[in-house]
């Protein structure tokens, strides 16, 4: 079992990973009946694209003996209507680091083919940045 998800009330989860026992609150959206103070279920899926472009891309540079050590990404989520869902998820990844342009290649590739990409579906437009320094 990956996880457990315990109902708090008022459109509140607390979502316990079972093997770590760390703990993330979701709340619903308030532009979905709820109060916004945590991430709602869709943030987490937006965030949860960027988390693994920049796990992958980790383990890729660990494997290629590629510098990584100053990245960051910025997430927006755009939602649609009838039926409510996430219509595009948009990340911008800055990468500090001074890559060759195989390595940016090598590098943006595995990002883009992470397993959450790679699960979501295609028609959720997923538009992905690179910014390098």
């Amino acid at each position: 079992m990956t996880s457990n998800i315990n109902y708090k009330g008022g459109l509140r989860t607390v979502c316990e990973h079972i093997k770590s026992a760390s703990v993330v609150e979701t709340d619903a959206p308030i532009d979905n009946n709820g109060n916004g103070e945590r991430f709602s279920p869709t943030d987490l899926v937006a965030t949860a694209l960027a988390s693994c472009m920049i796990t992958v891309m980790g383990i890729k540079a660990n494997q290629s003996e590629i510098a990584f050590d100053t990245i960051n990404a910025k997430v927006q989520k755009i939602m649609a209507a009838d039926p409510r869902r996430i219509s595009e998820i948009q990340v911008v990844i800055s990468v500090q680091e001074n890559w060759t342009d195989k390595e940016k290649t090598i590098m943006e590739n595995t990002a883009k083919t992470c397993p959450v990409a790679k699960s979501l579906h295609p028609d959720l437009v997923q538009n992905v940045k690179f910014i390098y320094a």
